[in-house]
Order: structure tokens, then sequence, then C-alpha cells
């Protein structure tokens, strides 16, 4: 097997540092997740025109859609609703052609949250803008206030023959839960893997893919938990080979 560590692309958002100044960014613990699963990890930044992240793209062995803001709801005809965050245009703009890409090309990728919802959205599904107010007998899907990320919200069932249910070895892990919207219509082509109480959709994977799976919750956070080092572990051997 080939020692060296596999180059792990992370998407990044847009923000502003104390100063003012325009950053692009991610949170340490996702850097640190890959790194502890034996991958490299290297930041995409939302500046990059077409032609520059398809350069990028060819470099990377897998890519991490991580977790953040909404997705512009124009970007999959989605209903007004006051709880839904300022887009990140530029972020769309990179990431639904980028999961598309590497969905056609069998390039491994993990979704985390908002991640799981840029698979969805890039290959035709639909989401909902807020869970509490648009799916019938939602539970509380937003732990943000209040609580750890660490903290285990709820469980979620695996379904059993999924990718998810080999990699997980849990046909019920806890899951900590830092969203208020989700999938509401499933794209074509996916298959779900994974559902809250509720209902909710919780992970999706893509038939035939070498490694296309992605997780609503936040696995980052849970790296002590085995499941969670298993998604990430498994998704860098993908990328090595």
């Amino acid at each position: 097997m080939n020692s060296t560590r596999p180059l792990i692309g992370l998407t990044t958002y847009t923000s502003k540092n104390e100063y003012g100044n325009p950053v692009v960014a991610l949170a340490t613990h996702y850097l640190r997740a890959i790194l502890q699963a034996g991958g490299m990890p290297v930041l995409i930044p939302n500046l990059l025109t077409e032609p520059e992240w398809r350069e990028f793209y060819e470099r990377l062995a897998g890519i991490v859609f991580t977790g953040g803001g909404d997705i512009a709801i124009e970007m999959f005809g989605g209903e007004v609703h006051p709880t839904v965050g300022k887009p990140d245009h530029e972020r769309d703009t990179l990431e639904l052609p980028l999961l598309r890409a590497a969905a056609e090309d069998g390039k491994p990728f993990l979704g985390i949250c908002r991640g799981l919802q840029v698979v969805n959205v890039a290959l035709g599904g639909t989401l909902f803008t807020d869970i509490a107010d648009q799916l019938p007998g939602a539970a509380r899907h937003d732990w943000h206030e209040g609580f750890p990320r660490t903290h285990l919200a709820h469980p979620v069932r695996v379904e059993e023959g999924s990718r998810l249910a080999q990699l997980l070895n849990d046909p019920l892990p806890g899951v900590n839960s830092l969203h208020h919207q989700g999938i509401k219509d499933l794209a074509p082509g996916l298959a779900a893997s994974a559902y809250a109480p509720d209902g909710l959709v919780e992970a999706v994977e893509l038939p035939g893919h070498p490694f296309g799976l992605a997780v609503q919750w936040h696995p980052e956070w849970l790296v002590e938990h085995e499941s969670a080092r298993r998604l990430f572990q498994a998704f860098v051997d993908a990328a090595r080979k």
C-alpha cells in the first residue's frame, strides 16, 4: 500500500477577520480528523475560477464538503423563510459543480452537514429551508445554543445493507445535530442510508461510486467515538487507493 498521505481538499467558508479583511476559513476539527485518519488536508479557497478549481481538483485524492451556512434557495427552488441565512454565493458557485465533477469522475468525497445538502442539491434534490416549520412532526435538529458540539442529540437508524452500515458497524449511533435545514426530496440516483427518529434523511450515498457518502451530523466533533473514526478512516483509505 502507498504510505504517502493522500491529498484531501476541504471546502471553506467566506468571512472577515477582526480587521474587516475578507478571508476563507475552516474549523480546525475537520483538519485534525483528516490528519488522524492518515490524510493530508488542504483548503479549497472559494475565490477560484472554474479553470483554477479544475486544476486544483486534478491534484486531489478526495474532497470533504464541509459544514456551514445555508445554500442559496434559488439553487434548488427552495421556500423563502425568515430563518434562512445570508447565502455565500462564491461558496455555492464553487461547491455545486465541484461535487458534480467528483460524482461523475469517481473521486472519493465525504459530505458533512451542509455538505450533505450540497450533495443532494448538486444532483437534483431539494431541501426543507426550515425543518421545524416544514416537516410535520419534526424533532429538534438545531442544538446550537447551550450545548457542546459533542452533545449526542439523537440516534440515527442506519439502513441495513448500506455502505454506511458496513463502515460504522453500529446500526443506531448517537449523533450531534447542528442544522435547521435538511433533505426534502432526495436527488435521483442517491440512496438514503440513515434516518433521524422523525424520518428526516440523515445520510446518503451514491451507489456504484468508489466513495460517495454524506452525513447530516458533524463526525469531526465526535472522533472519540469509534463510528466517527471509522467513517474518516474509510474515506481516507478510499482516497489513498
